[in-house]
């Protein structure tokens, strides 16, 4: 059976590599550079050191996904509206794999789609950088999936050796932990380059942890959701390495340094998103959204943090 990948950047292209490595046939749809990829071997754009497997092919229309057995979407969250606005997609179980919650309308990425697809609807998240995925270092993610034997069927099709995937039936807990943790990373980003120190960036990523688990039951997610890899496990990876491109991107605003452009960070657009939609309290989102919009300086936003009434833990 074929897997399709709609989206060449470094997480579709790792996926791509992993999911082929053990001969499984696996088709990688490319917006642009399609035939240079097909021909060098490589994606030399995000994954320059990791060469493809022999089955997998690089296509550029999506036709040629016809047939697959599933098909991942893996597209940056703010473009997922608008790309299956335009484009149709060959009938398959359809797996959603971006971590963010549009800006223009608050929805998660399944409620997106369910708009323009029929298609069987999975979510693929959790703790995972596309380098060690391009490697074939050890990783598990969490496959969520509101049908249990579809969720099932695309457990075994999509694992690998080095690729273990978790089942879980609850796709709303699953994306909102793939799309908060973001927002939280680059609190903790800004943290650490602001020099604040280990113990801030703790306590951030801590009181980021409950602000997560809050926004999550009050959109109807499960909490015990938030204590697996889509939730702490994501979480834990993204808040203290700068292979994570959220934290990368808080750390250099810490700093005082110009973020690089024409870099996908999910939890910028994610940040604005919760601060305008969530219908609970979310100081570190509000705080993190305020500072991106230049609405407040960094200083400004940590003292507000600390001068909120003390509480219960």
């Amino acid at each position: 059976m074929s897997i399709g990948i709609i989206g060449a950047g470094a997480f579709g292209t790792s996926l791509a590599i992993t999911m082929a490595q053990h001969g499984q046939d696996v088709r990688l749809w490319s917006r642009a550079n399609a035939a240079k990829m097909q021909t060098t071997r490589v994606n030399h754009r995000y994954l320059p050191d990791a060469v493809f497997p022999d089955s997998l092919t690089v296509v550029s229309a999506l036709t040629d996904l016809t047939g697959c057995a599933a098909i991942l979407l893996v597209l940056p969250a703010q473009q997922t509206a608008g790309f299956l606005r335009e484009n149709q997609i060959p009938a398959a179980p359809l797996v959603l794999c971006a971590k963010g919650i549009d800006v223009n309308s608050g929805a998660l990425q399944t409620q997106i789609a369910a708009k323009y697809t029929d298609a069987p609807l999975s979510v693929l998240t959790g703790p995972g950088f596309a380098s060690d995925l391009a490697k074939g270092l050890p990783t598990a993610l969490t496959l969520a999936s509101f049908d249990a034997a579809q969720g099932r069927e695309l457990q075994h099709l999509l694992s690998t050796p080095r690729l273990r995937l978790y089942l879980s039936d609850d796709p709303i807990g699953a994306q909102l932990g793939g799309a908060l943790k973001n927002v939280i990373a680059l609190a903790c980003g800004m943290t650490i380059g602001a020099g604040l120190g280990e113990s801030a960036r703790a306590a951030v990523l801590t009181r980021g942890f409950a602000e997560m688990l809050k926004v999550g039951v009050e959109m109807g997610a499960k909490p015990e959701t938030f204590q697996g890899l889509s939730g702490l496990g994501d979480l834990t990876l993204t808040c203290g390495s700068e292979k994570s491109r959220n934290f990368a991107q808080g750390l250099a605003i810490g700093c005082g340094k110009m973020p690089e452009s024409g870099v996908t960070v999910e939890g910028v657009a994610t940040a604005q998103a919760a601060a305008k939609y969530a219908n609970v309290d979310t100081p570190i989102a509000d705080a993190v959204s305020a500072v991106i919009s230049q609405k407040i300086t960094l200083t400004e936003a940590m003292d507000a943090l600390l001068s909120r009434p003390l509480k219960q833990e």
